[in-house]
């Protein structure tokens, strides 16, 4: 058995808020520099030169990518040989959000309720998920989810019948009713199978998934590849000025469900693709 103190989990959750906010993921970057030189419209390009300069300043200054810091979603791979000591696993990383949240003068976005409204003025609690794996390794896995591609995002149970036919419409129907509001080019998250919860949590981690990794099951890369071309065909484009680029990737996830439904979630990340990953 391996301990872990928790101030050890604070201190890199804060480090892990701190560069997701400042520094878009190498994979990132990469996809928007493809992007610009497959863009065909002169508009979509200019977009797709200013999120590169963005990006740029934001990493020379130590900036914020985007003012919308996000709620702070954090995915826990936790070692069953793993004992956490000196406090509470949730409470660690909800302090570790609150430091650099404070420390670096982010925008705190977070209410205490979705009635009331009252701002919790230092962005906590985070979104937690933890799940429990082998070894005596803790991998934490974090991102700030900006509310305008959170808030076109969606779950569906559609019928089995439908098959894939039925959805890649819905999600061919997500992409053109969000249209510009969750700032694309995007990264476009799937989850099927499981329950409602499950295929909604499959498509949060999918967005994770380094750019250009494809699913390891080559049906599901295949499905990736030709959900990807036809989003792209829709004309939404950077930014939602027309053009070809209106996804930098599709990730689909998948997992075992019951033989009566098809459940399929789509969540959105925004061209402020911002994660970071660390293991303890």
């Amino acid at each position: 058995m391996r301990s872990v103190d928790v101030a050890t989990i604070t201190k890199v959750v804060a480090r892990l808020c701190e560069e997701a906010n400042f520094y878009l993921e190498q994979s990132v970057h990469s996809a928007f520099q493809r992007a610009y030189e497959e863009e065909i419209s002169p508009l979509g390009r200019d977009v797709l030169t200013q999120i590169l300069a963005n990006a740029a300043v934001a990493a020379e200054k130590r900036l914020p990518i985007c003012q919308d810091t996000g709620i702070v979603l954090v995915l826990v791979e936790l070692g069953q040989e793993v004992h956490v000591s000196g406090g509470s696993l949730y409470a660690a990383i909800n302090q570790g959000v609150r430091d650099a949240y404070q420390k670096c003068y982010l925008r705190k976005s977070v209410v205490n309720d979705p009635i009331e409204r009252t701002n919790t003025k230092d962005n906590t609690p985070a979104v937690i998920h933890c799940r429990i794996v082998d070894g005596d390794k803790m991998r934490i896995s974090l991102m700030p989810k900006s509310a305008g591609s959170e808030n076109v995002s969606t779950v569906k149970v559609l019928n089995p019948a439908d098959g894939w036919e039925g959805i890649k419409k819905f999600v061919l129907e997500t992409i053109d009713q969000a249209g510009p509001n969750p700032c694309p080019p995007l990264i476009v998250g799937i989850g099927m199978g499981g329950t409602m919860e499950k295929a909604a949590l499959l498509a949060k981690e999918a967005l994770f998934r380094p750019v250009g990794q494809k699913n390891p099951t080559e049906t599901i890369a295949h499905l990736e590849d030709e959900l990807l071309d036809a989003i792209n065909k829709l004309g939404i484009g950077p930014m939602g000025r027309g053009g070809r680029i209106t996804a930098l990737a599709v990730h689909i996830e998948v997992f075992p469900t019951h033989m009566s439904s098809l459940l399929v979630a789509v969540n959105l990340l925004c061209c402020a693709a911002r994660y970071k990953t660390a293991e303890i």
